[in-house]
Formats: structure tokens, C-alpha cells, sequence
């Protein structure tokens, strides 16, 4: 099984998939590795990111779980997938059912606080506001609210994905 954190800046993607990652016995990646410089300079500039320029990364991220897949693996990916194309570029290619989505989900209070204590490489915190309104909720994802310590959001999200 292939399992993708999803949600804003800040949601959490990177240490519930850490944790996640080995409580499940596999391995871990985290999307924000796989930018290119010009995405990682757009960024850390303030300026958000468009589809032209996430297209080819998240082919990337595709071929990166296409590679799991087809070794016989699993794995965790911690990745935005913010809009439904995303995610349905993601999932390209993959047998029905090798891949869930899991929503990591806050109140915008919760993130942004988390934001202000967290010096992020390349993701500036003024951005929060566009990765709301980017956000289409997925209607087939499991949605977990990160608001409780990370062993306890891993239990959750452990239970709903078997």
C-alpha cells in the first residue's frame, strides 16, 4: 500500500509520515525533496507555485511511486496534492486501490501557529493563505484532523486505511 499525507503547509505531512512510515515497515519520502531549484527559488520568493510549474514534479512523484508499486513496496509520500488533477497525476498508472490519500487537516489558526515556529527551507509562510484557497477537499480521501500528538493521529490513520 501506498500512502499519500496530503494537505497545506504545515499540516503535519512530514512528521506524521515519518512516524507513519515506520510504524507500517516501509519507506518514507517527502515531496518537497523532489522540486527543482526554480520551484524551491519561486517559493522562497513568496510567489505561489502554478500547475505549469508543479506538472513535471508530480510526474516525478508518480514515477517514484510507480517504482514502489512495482518492486513489491510500499510506501509513504508526503505531498500537498492540493487540487484533484494533482492527485489524479499522482495515482497515474497505479492498480486501483495501491494508492490512499489521506487528508491532513487544521484549523488555519493551528497551522499558521505552526508556521510561525518552524523555519521551513523554501516554503514562506505568507503563502499559507493561497494553499487554503488551492485546496479542493478530497470527497474520496480519508480526512484526519492533526490536533492531537503525532502517535495518536498515526493510530487513526493506521485504523482507517486497513
Amino acid at each position: 500500500m501506498i500512502v499519500v499525507l496530503m494537505g497545506v503547509s504545515g499540516s503535519g505531512k512530514t512528521t506524521i509520515g515519518t512516524l507513519l512510515a515506520g510504524r507500517m515497515g516501509t519507506v518514507f519520502a517527502d515531496a518537497d525533496d523532489y522540486h527543482p531549484a526554480a520551484n524551491k527559488a519561486k517559493m522562497a520568493a513568496g510567489h505561489p507555485l502554478n500547475d505549469e510549474d508543479r506538472q513535471p514534479w508530480l510526474e516525478t512523484l508518480n514515477g517514484l511511486m510507480r517504482g514502489w508499486n512495482e518492486s513489491g513496496k510500499g510506501g509513504v509520500l508526503a505531498c500537498s496534492a492540493l487540487k484533484e488533477k494533482y492527485r489524479e497525476t499522482l495515482a497515474n498508472g497505479m492498480p486501483g486501490g495501491a494508492v490512499k490519500f489521506v487528508l491532513l487537516d487544521g484549523s488555519k489558526e493551528l497551522i499558521s501557529e505552526r508556521l510561525a515556529h518552524r523555519n521551513h527551507e523554501f516554503m514562506n509562510p505568507k503563502l499559507l493563505d493561497t494553499q487554503f484557497a488551492t485546496l479542493e477537499k478530497p470527497k474520496d480521501a480519508i480526512c484526519v484532523v492533526n490536533d492531537k500528538s503525532p502517535d495518536e493521529v498515526v493510530s487513526e490513520i493506521l485504523q482507517q486505511v486497513k
